[in-house]
């Protein structure tokens, strides 16, 4: 199994569609058409600081993490956010999701981003056992908070 993780093309958006309407029905969400349109658009604007990287398998896209560049206070470099990720339900459990993060970490340290972050449900075990591995080590380019600390305003 070869999976190619590389930023999303305008020729992955039918893949995308279909990930992103298995994403919204898995998190019980509900999302306006205009929103996945203009989503889409963004993602594929170079000129946004919302970019998307995608895991492919066989041709088709079965994962993505969607990330926010933005500055911080704190620092000159850029912060990159993990707002999102997912696995086609039949691509999880195969590395695929780890294969995305490894490629955001790789990113981060090539292009000198000051913080690679991500919040994670307390109630997200299959995604908190995902993250966690990476909060170990070289906890500078990356972290995660809790969700819940983050909504209750206690970073």
């Amino acid at each position: 199994m070869t999976v190619e993780i590389r930023d999303a093309a305008p020729g992955d958006e039918a893949d995308w569609r279909r990930l992103w309407a298995s994403y919204v029905a898995f998190y019980r969400v509900a999302v306006s058409p205009d929103v996945t349109t203009t989503t889409w658009g963004r993602i594929i604007d170079p000129a946004t600081p919302l970019f998307m990287r995608v895991a492919v398998l066989d041709g088709h896209v079965v994962g993505f993490a969607i990330c926010l560049l933005h500055e911080a206070t704190w620092v000159k470099e850029p912060v990159c956010y993990l707002e999102d990720l997912f696995l086609d339900e039949a691509a999880r459990g195969k590395g695929i999701g780890k294969a995305l993060l490894d490629d955001l970490v790789d990113k981060a340290k090539a292009n000198g981003w000051a913080r690679l972050y991500w919040h994670t449900d307390e109630g997200n075990q299959t995604a908190r056992r995902l993250y966690d591995r990476y909060t170990e080590a070289d906890g500078h380019v990356r972290y995660r908070m809790s969700f819940q600390a983050f909504r209750d305003g206690k970073p």
